[in-house]
C-alpha cells in the first residue's frame, strides 16, 4: 500500500536490532484516516475468509485491527498483556516472546469473548518473527476457535515469521513488505 511505504519512508525510523520505529503514525501517535484506509485494504483482502471477529494483541494492534473490524462490519476482541479485575477467573492465557519488551509477555482473553467455533481473522501492526501471532493463534485454539487469516500492517520478510506461520494454511498479507532494514535505509521488498 503506497501511502503506508511513503510514511514508513519519511517518518520510520531505525533504532538498531530489527527494530523500525513508526510511532508518529502506528505506535504512540495514530494516524487516523492512515489507519481507516490500511483497515479498509485489509477488510478487501479478507473479506473472503468471512470472519465473524477481529482479533489483535493490545496495544499496537488496536488501530489497525479496529479499523478492519469497522470495514467488516465485525467485533474487535484484543488480548490483554495485563489482567484487569474485570476479567473472569478462567482465561485462556499464553506467554510470547516481545522483541521490542525484551523479555517474555502474558497474552490473555477472556472466553466471555472468543468461542467455540469463532472465525477469527488475526490482525496486527508487525509481521516479523511470528512470535506474537503464534500467541494468538495459541489463544484461538484454545477457545476452540478457527483461525481464517492472518494480516499485518508492515511484514520484515527478513524474521521470516510468514514461514513460520505458513503451516496454518491461512492467508497471510501484509501491505508493506520490508526486505532489508539498516542505517543506511528502509528497502521494500517489491522493489528487489
Amino acid at each position: 500500500m503506497q501511502a503506508l511505504k511513503e510514511r514508513i519512508l519519511t517518518e520510520g525510523r531505525y533504532l538498531g536490532g530489527g527494530i523500525l520505529k513508526v510511532d508518529s503514525f502506528v505506535n504512540h501517535q495514530v494516524d487516523p484516516a492512515l489507519m481507516m484506509a490500511c483497515g479498509e485494504e485489509l477488510a478487501r483482502r479478507f473479506a473472503a475468509t468471512q470472519p465473524d471477529k477481529v482479533f489483535t494483541a493490545e496495544i499496537s494492534g488496536i488501530a489497525p485491527a479496529l479499523a478492519t473490524a469497522y470495514y467488516l462490519r465485525v467485533p474487535l476482541i484484543f488480548a490483554r498483556k495485563h489482567r484487569p479485575v474485570t476479567m473472569p477467573g478462567q482465561i485462556f492465557l499464553t506467554l510470547t516472546p516481545s522483541h521490542t519488551k525484551g523479555r517474555e509477555v502474558e497474552l490473555m482473553v477472556s472466553p466471555e469473548y472468543l468461542h467455540a467455533g469463532d472465525r477469527v481473522l488475526i490482525i496486527d501492526d508487525f509481521l516479523a518473527s511470528g512470535e506474537t501471532i503464534l500467541g494468538l493463534v495459541r489463544l484461538v485454539e484454545a477457545a476452540q476457535a478457527q483461525v481464517v487469516g492472518i494480516g499485518a500492517l508492515i511484514e520484515k520478510t527478513f524474521e521470516q515469521g510468514r514461514q513460520k506461520l505458513a503451516s496454518l494454511g491461512v492467508p497471510i498479507e501484509s501491505l508493506a513488505q520490508i526486505a532489508a532494514l539498516s542505517e543506511s535505509g528502509i528497502r521494500f521488498a517489491d522493489e528487489e
